[in-house]
């Protein structure tokens, strides 16, 4: 079986080792007849080609940048952050075989049989936000109502910002895509006809503690899919440094591998492929790996300067909350 896992140690740069593993992968899945794993192969190549053509992202990141100047005049006393980053190359791998897994072991909990090549398939074709925005917002407690919960204050103006968000950048050449999302509770914040775009991961946060709000846009100039993510920063801290940071994560989905044993190895080709793949990337020692640009000491302290391992960085704006009413001694 083809591992990415074989390609990390000997110098090369990330192009180059996605280009062998892609090349390679796509060969054994046309041998072995494997359409998931051509699937999954399409993926790296989607991957690959914004890394290689990503002069459309200028264009991109100057359109989302309008949301930006927009927010900056609408909410002069909130502080907020864009961020983009293009996935990595280790994360990607990790969530395309995430995918197969968990389809694969939902539907036979459900059904008792495995689902067809074509409906593993289907389910990558979720697989959309190898380009993603963030959108973190604070309400500074001098400009915070004391009367009310802060907490509650800034979750007005998040759903507010997401409310505002599809029309303004559908506006400016993207569509919003339908989330899909199977949740039946929506916030009373959301307005009625946004609900069924966005994936709404604070009314029904997962089990690791993430919150956020996912919405899903297509962009007709350079015609791929982005992500938008918006957040409170007690949220974002959450995700970056708390229980549902990519190490919690990482926990919760060791705990869901151990799970494989509902599905015995030889009975799914599907799920005991993607099942090795993901616990083999868990094994993956950073400080090991010789990839350039890249540097790890341990799998904590690492300095990626070529988006193997942390997303590589496309928009950093931040915009400190204004103190123009402020009485300055």
């Amino acid at each position: 079986m083809v591992t990415l896992n074989d390609y990390l140690y000997s110098g090369n740069t990330v192009l180059k080792i996605l280009n062998e593993y892609t090349s390679d992968l796509m060969q054994n899945a046309k041998a072995t007849h494997n359409s998931v794993d051509i699937a999954h192969c399409n993926i790296l190549i989607q991957l690959k080609e914004i890394l290689i053509h990503n002069d459309f992202l200028s264009s991109q990141s100057n359109r989302i940048k309008e949301l930006y100047k927009y927010m900056t005049r609408e909410y002069p006393f909130l502080a907020f952050t864009f961020k983009g980053r293009i996935k990595s190359l280790i994360r990607a791998e990790e969530k395309v075989n995430g995918y197969i897994m968990e389809y694969i072991l939902n539907y036979y909990t459900k059904n008792g049989k495995f689902p067809k090549e074509s409906e593993i398939k289907t389910r990558l074709s979720c697989f959309r936000d190898i380009i993603a925005y963030r959108i973190v917002i604070q309400l500074p407690k001098c400009h915070a109502n004391p009367m009310e919960d802060i907490t509650q204050q800034e979750l007005k103006y998040l759903y507010e910002i997401a409310n505002i968000l599809p029309t303004f950048l559908e506006e400016r050449g993207f569509s919003a895509e339908l989330s899909g999302f199977d949740s039946q509770t929506f916030s009373e914040l959301m307005d009625e006809a946004n609900r069924p775009l966005y994936r709404d991961y604070i009314v029904s946060s997962k089990p690791h503690g993430y919150q956020s709000l996912h919405i899903t846009l297509y962009d007709n100039f350079s015609r791929c899919y982005t992500e938008v993510q918006l957040r409170t920063k007690d949220m974002d801290d959450n995700a970056e440094i708390g229980e549902a940071n990519h190490f919690g994560y990482e926990k919760q989905q060791e705990l869901e591998r151990q799970r494989a044993e509902l599905i015995p190895k030889g009975e799914c080709l599907y799920y005991d492929e993607a099942y090795e793949r993901c616990s083999l990337l868990q094994t993956i020692d950073l400080s090991k790996i010789d990839v350039n640009m890249f540097r790890a000491i341990d799998n904590y302290r690492v300095n990626d300067g070529c988006g193997l391992f942390r997303g590589r960085q496309i928009l950093p704006f931040e915009h400190l909350s204004r103190f123009q009413n402020d009485l300055i001694d």
